[in-house]
């Protein structure tokens, strides 16, 4: 086993680790190249060095919470982003003079690049620094935004959406790792509240600012807002965010197991996304499925013998990780389905308009957003299980009650408001759980499935929700059968927020973080760290 005092030791069989970073090792090892001389960064070799914090923030006790307030502006930007582009729809089908099947792959070209690679960069992150890709993920994200806002035709947007997914799968692969490795352990969760709320604001302000920017400046301006937010998470993520540690060393990249992968998750979102809109039975979604499964299996069976894989398959041997990635799946269906449903209810059962529509709605998300830090805090003292459970039996419970009694506004206000509240007190101590049930130089690789695990519930959650309310005849009746439509739909997400919290009692663990860290700070040991007989190191 290696000896945790011996850095040396560690890098054994890795001598390709990340520039600029070494496993093991802190800030001022001189093994670490010297950003601050000319001779070191010559030609493009600056380009993949990761930049130290100031010296100042370094030496602050707390500088820990700027990395968190960092990477809190790309999860807010992120899902303004997602909650803010499908109102541009019916302006696209105008300015392009095209078809909602059409316009509808401004959304799918960017949920299938980001859900079939975000894992994938997590993995990479993992080897060449996360904090690295993470500066790189605003780049491309802005930068794709501007080409989008810019766009001529709707089949350069559909491009140009692709560009923009990939700096997200870069952004969303390292932002929990980078907290995970930044924060002491005995505050993780509260940290990761911290970036929950971060994005249920995003999701919350999304359709009211879309609205805004639609009226204002039209579809373009939807795109051209992520160029400030984006320019000031880079300095943000730059000056606050740690230098990574911890990194697995450099090896070649699985690309045959990756060049499997892509495809099989990329057929699975599309054919969840498209079934209902072409059939289940339909030759294409038929094929996607088919393809689906034909690639996974090739995929397992190239990860198992790769020397170096893509996807740690081990990892899914922890029973806490294997839980938390599946109730996370789940509960992001649950929280996409009830977008997609309340609105048809308000709209056609109850003959609201669409400013209040999207102002009740918000009332969700909002709920998430205030409990979700505290969440975190009750994961740190208490474990995951209580919390998780406890808000998930919530989401199932206001879901059952909506089905069941139809209340008038303030009541259903109120169940929505209990529906958030419980996905914002699972969601924290579930993402703490996750990252904490694995070993610290896997932590990319491990929020890269976590976020695929949320863009694969996002995709079930619209194709099941759309499902079954146009199932029960919701896109064409009147009130009565819309209202009908909308809670056997509110029934359905009920029983998968059950499944979700059985799950998460059995697999996720009662102890409290702080105990599984042993109590120690962001220079203690790690639960992963110490099952690997290492050191995690004070980070720069």
């Amino acid at each position: 086993m290696t000896s945790p005092t011996s850095p040396t030791s560690a890098h054994q069989g890795l001598p390709n680790t990340a520039p600029g970073t070494v496993l093991g090792t802190t800030e001022t090892d001189v093994s670490a190249p010297d950003v601050s001389d000319p001779a070191a960064l010559a030609g493009w070799h600056h380009l993949t060095v990761e930049p130290r914090r100031p010296e100042r923030v370094r030496r602050l006790p707390r500088g820990y919470l700027l990395a968190v307030a960092a990477v809190c502006v790309g999860a807010f930007m992120g899902q303004l982003d997602a909650s803010i582009v499908t109102l541009a729809f019916p302006s696209l089908e105008h300015s392009f003079h095209s078809d909602v099947a059409s316009v509808s792959w401004v959304g799918l070209s960017y949920l299938l690049v980001l859900v079939a690679t975000v894992a994938a960069v997590g993995r990479f992150a993992d080897m060449v620094g996360r904090k690295l890709l993470y500066l790189y993920g605003f780049v491309i994200f802005v930068a794709g935004s501007v080409l989008c806002a810019l766009a001529p035709n709707l089949l350069a947007l559909d491009g140009f959406r692709a560009v923009q997914a990939v700096g997200a799968a870069m952004l969303q692969a390292n932002s929990v790792a980078i907290i995970a490795l930044a924060v002491p352990r005995r505050r993780l969760g509260r940290a990761l509240g911290m970036q929950g709320a971060a994005q249920a604001l995003g999701l919350a302000l999304g359709p009211s600012v879309g609205g805004l920017l639609l009226v204002v400046g039209g579809w373009r301006l939807l795109f051209l807002v992520n160029v400030p937010v984006g320019l000031v998470g880079l300095v943000a993520a730059l000056l606050f965010v740690p230098r990574s540690t911890q990194l697995s060393g450099r090896v070649e990249f699985d690309w045959s197991g990756f060049a499997l992968f892509f495809p099989a998750v990329a057929a699975l979102v599309f054919a969840i996304s498209q079934g209902d809109h072409l059939g289940w039975t339909s030759p294409l979604i038929l094929m996607a499925l088919v393809g689906t499964v034909g690639l996974g299996l090739a995929f397992v069976g190239r990860e198992r013998r790769a020397r170096h894989p893509m996807v740690d398959l081990t990892l899914f041997r922890r029973t806490p990780f294997t839980a938390g990635v599946s109730s996370s799946l789940l509960a992001f269906l649950v929280l996409f389905g009830v977008l997609v449903v309340v609105p048809f209810f308000l709209e056609r059962a109850e003959g609201f308009g669409t400013v209040r529509t999207g102002l009740e709605l918000m009332m969700m998300p909002v709920a998430l957003g205030l409990v979700a830090p505290w969440s975190g805090r009750m994961a740190d003292s208490l474990g995951v299980r209580l919390p998780a459970v406890t808000g998930l039996g919530m989401v199932a419970g206001g879901l059952a009650l909506l089905a069941v009694l139809h209340p008038a506004t303030p009541g259903f206000l109120a169940l929505l408001a209990l529906v958030g509240a419980g996905l914002g007190l699972f969601t924290s101590p579930n993402n703490a759980g996750i990252m904490a049930s694995v070993p610290a130089q896997q932590s990319g690789l491990a929020s890269g499935l976590l976020n695929m695990s949320r863009g694969l519930g996002t995709a079930m959650g619209l194709a099941v929700a759309t499902a079954v309310f146009s199932a029960l005849g919701g896109d064409g009746g009147g009130p009565p059968t819309v209202g009908r439509a909308v809670s056997v739909t509110f029934g359905v997400l009920a029983g998968v927020a059950v499944l979700a919290a059985v799950i998460t009692a059995v697999g996720s663990s009662s102890r409290p973080l702080a105990d599984r860290a042993g109590g120690a700070s962001a220079g203690g040991v790690s639960p992963g760290l110490a099952s690997a007989g290492l050191q995690e190191p004070r980070v720069a």
